[in-house]
């Protein structure tokens, strides 16, 4: 137990000193931490630093205030609220200063105590008994379960056959993991014979209660907890929703996992195109081509709808936020896909903390109140571990039931078939415990830190590159509006001189406003789109805002791997841009290592910094390509060829246009099972039909789909492979990472479908 007391006579001889001392040294004994403050701010900082303290012991007065406003004691109780409305206060105060305490103080703290007329012992006892309340609050149901069964150390006689880590003290390398993960871990390991938990195919006991504590607080009407993540959430959501022969709209921007519910279902894609700008940014498939009669015009000219029997479709697929943190308005998506599909599916891997802030306020698939809600019925799939704070597999799907809805048995036959029968209750468990993170005022106050860190970073970065400017010098930039308005004086200001609070609570200095220059997007309907403050890309110098590559230029993969000779590891790297993301694990301490790299990586570049001094692993790899260069010598050559090459405008032509389909992702995979496939070099690529889907990372998005043509020799798909592998010969060491296609010495082979003889 830890209490956090305030009180500026805690160190004096006066009465209400030694009355402090006295609960305090109680406390102490009771194995109770007790944390002491003589002052408001200092309280303040406490409470934003450690949510461990489970209670606060605050004096109505402190020197210095008024005796009747206490504004420091009412900023300090609006703080502690602000991150946990349910931890326990005790106001202390005297007989006569509690008579003048206001009823809104007084609504927000649990108990007003007199220390100085109550006896000390009377007062630790109800310190520990509150704490003890709260203890039994704060743990979420399977949490709370899961932790009172491992307490019982029951003998078991089912799988799994470790039985509570036993099994591996029988064994000196069994004993070093044993010891290694803890003996909490192992008792929390159980079968689904344990019926005190319940089960998670049947989602009862405390399993079920989990997931309905959680479907509470994502505002769904049923969520489901997965352990396999959310490519497998994405797989039961298609299982449950479409058959072989029904057509599926689907985003064009979508996970791998996508594919595969095509694939295991032998439903009939129908891709909808999103957009992209000059830095190959992946944006939001525009409103237009959710329109009814744009959507009917797309599936009649679809070569694989033509055997369709039903030309309606059963299903539309969004990406929710983009991977470069690009936001729908989905209310205005749900207004024009629901005249067109009954059954929306919003695969939000990478935004499960969206509802928490309401910056991202009608921009996330379960937003508003369940109960309100009467349009299609909505899915959602959330990859908790990515970044809330679950273990990795952990995922949730939400269902919001509208029109045309799959009941819960229905469901769970699709649930169950994806589902392993022996879960891992710890995934289960964190799942949980990354929603009860979010619940109440702990949501917001959570992510809005995590807001903070990113729009920090962003401002520092512009401070830096502005400064360098008035240098003449070049410097990063981070992507978002260099501009924002100030909503009271209607001035514009300067990214990096705007008030915190403007950029962490107004949505609108993130939103992609039409004509605005930054982001590259053109024909944008306003607040249709919105940039996730978190999801930060670096730029790197070498494009105009036309698009054009500039004369000199800085490829990102080269500064991505010197920030991985620092020991930083990103999120995504493109062309010209990196990707950050400010979870809410991120500390100042770490981003500001990272602006103190960016700047080293500046200073290496403008010296012309030896390889072997600034990349030696580099060097060490490949002796005979980079031993003699310098940093600035390597990223002129690689800007040079990725200029000659064009891959940056044949990226742009190969995603703009959808290739030719030929066969369905199912008719593909069939295929491939039957061996009637073969490995075909680049070189002759022209015309054949891929297997399998050919998904470049970055941006990793498919560009070809199985079952898709490459197309000519000389167009844009075959084109782009070819810069990369260009690209790969003249750099080892930054060769392209390509699901889909092999890389042998140098020579690109891709899986195709034998031609008829």
């Amino acid at each position: 137990m830890k209490v956090l007391v305030v009180n500026d006579e805690l160190n004096t001889s006066t009465a209400k000193g030694r009355a402090l001392r006295d609960i305090i040294s109680i406390l102490i004994a009771n194995e109770v931490n007790v944390i002491q403050s003589t002052s408001a701010e200092d309280a303040a900082s406490i409470v934003r630093s450690d949510p461990s303290v489970e209670c606060v012991l605050v004096s109505w007065w402190l020197k210095g205030d008024d005796a009747k406003a206490n504004s420091h004691i009412r900023d300090l109780l609006a703080i502690i609220r602000s991150h946990n409305d349910k931890v326990p206060i005790f106001l202390m105060a005297g007989r006569s200063e509690a008579s003048i305490i206001p009823t809104e103080v007084m609504q927000i703290v649990n108990e007003l105590i007199w220390p100085l007329e109550d006896t000390a012992d009377f007062i630790a006892g109800r310190i520990t008994a509150e704490i003890t309340r709260y203890h039994e609050d704060l743990l979420p149901p399977l949490l709370r379960n899961l932790m009172k069964f491992s307490r019982v150390h029951e003998y078991s006689w089912h799988t799994p056959g470790h039985t509570g880590g036993t099994a591996f003290l029988k064994s000196p390398v069994g004993r070093a993991f044993y010891d290694y993960f803890g003996e909490n871990l192992f008792r929390s390991d159980l079968s689904i014979s344990v019926e005190e938990l319940g089960s998670l195919l049947t989602h009862s006991g405390p399993i079920g209660e989990s997931e309905r504590f959680a479907a509470r607080i994502f505002g769904a009407d049923r969520s489901y907890s997965v352990t396999n993540g959310t490519s497998t959430s994405n797989r039961i959501v298609f299982a449950a929703t479409v058959s072989a022969g029904e057509i599926a709209l689907c985003d064009r921007n979508c996970h791998k996992s996508i594919e595969h519910g095509l694939t295991m279902t032998g439903a009939v894609p129908n891709y909808l195109m999103p957009s992209r700008n000059r830095y190959g940014i992946i944006g939001l498939i525009h409103p237009e081509h959710f329109a009814p009669e744009a959507i009917k015009r797309s599936i009649s000219s679809n070569a694989l709808t033509k055997n369709c029997h039903n030309k309606t479709p059963v299903l539309a697929v969004v990406t929710n936020s983009t991977y470069d943190g690009l936001c729908y308005n989905v209310t205005r998506v749900i207004e024009l896909l629901e005249k067109s599909v009954d059954r929306i599916h919003f695969d939000e891997a990478w935004y499960a903390y969206a509802r928490f802030n309401p910056i991202y306020e009608e921009r996330f698939a379960m937003h508003g109140d369940p109960a309100q809600y009467r349009g299609p019925t909505l899915f959602a799939t959330q990859s908790t571990h990515k970044l809330l704070a679950a273990l990795s597999q952990a995922s949730f799907i939400h269902v919001r039931e509208g029109r045309k809805p799959i009941d819960h048995v229905r469901f769970n036959e699709a649930f169950m078939m994806h589902s392993s029968t022996s879960p891992q209750y710890a995934i289960i468990a964190s799942n949980e415990v990354s929603a009860a993170m979010m619940d109440g005022v702990a949501g917001k106050a959570i992510t809005t830190e995590a807001i903070k860190e990113a729009v920090a970073f962003r401002r520092m970065i512009g401070r830096i590159r502005k400064e360098f400017a008035s240098k003449h010098e070049w410097f990063f930039s981070t992507w978002n509006a260099e501009e924002v308005k100030d909503p009271i004086s209607g001035n514009r200001i300067p990214f990096e001189d705007a008030p915190e609070e403007l950029l962490i609570n107004d949505a609108d200095c993130w939103v992609l406003h039409p004509g605005d220059t930054w982001h590259g997007f053109e024909n944008l309907e306003d607040d249709y789109c919105m940039l996730d403050p978190i999801k930060v890309s670096v730029v790197t110098p070498g494009v105009s805002v036309n698009g054009s590559l500039e004369l000199t230029g800085i490829p990102a993969t080269l500064v991505t791997a010197y920030l991985d000779q620092n020991g930083i590891i990103v999120e995504k790297t493109t062309d010209f841009t990196i990707l950050f993301l400010f979870s809410i694990g991120v500390t100042r301490g770490k981003w500001g290592t990272l602006v103190n790299t960016l700047l080293k990586f500046k200073h290496d570049y403008d010296n012309n910094t030896r390889l072997t001094e600034a990349l030696p692993n580099l060097v060490a790899a490949h002796p005979k390509n980079y031993s003699s260069m310098g940093l600035r010598d390597l990223a002129d050559e690689m800007f040079t060829q990725i200029k000659k090459s064009g891959q940056t405008q044949l990226l742009e032509d190969a995603f703009s246009a959808l290739p030719s389909p030929t066969m369905t992702p199912a008719e593909a995979y069939r295929h491939l099972v039957h061996n009637e496939i073969e490995r075909v070099p680049l070189d002759k690529m022209a015309g054949r039909v891929v297997a399998t889907g050919v998904v470049p990372y970055p941006p990793s998005i498919p560009k070809l789909m199985p079952g898709e043509s490459a197309g000519p020799d000389n167009g844009s798909h075959v084109n782009y492979l070819r810069a990369l592998q260009s690209g790969d010969r003249s750099f080892p060491g930054f060769e392209h990472d390509i699901h889909g296609v092999e890389n042998i010495d140098g020579t690109y082979f891709i899986s195709c479908i034998k031609n008829k003889d």
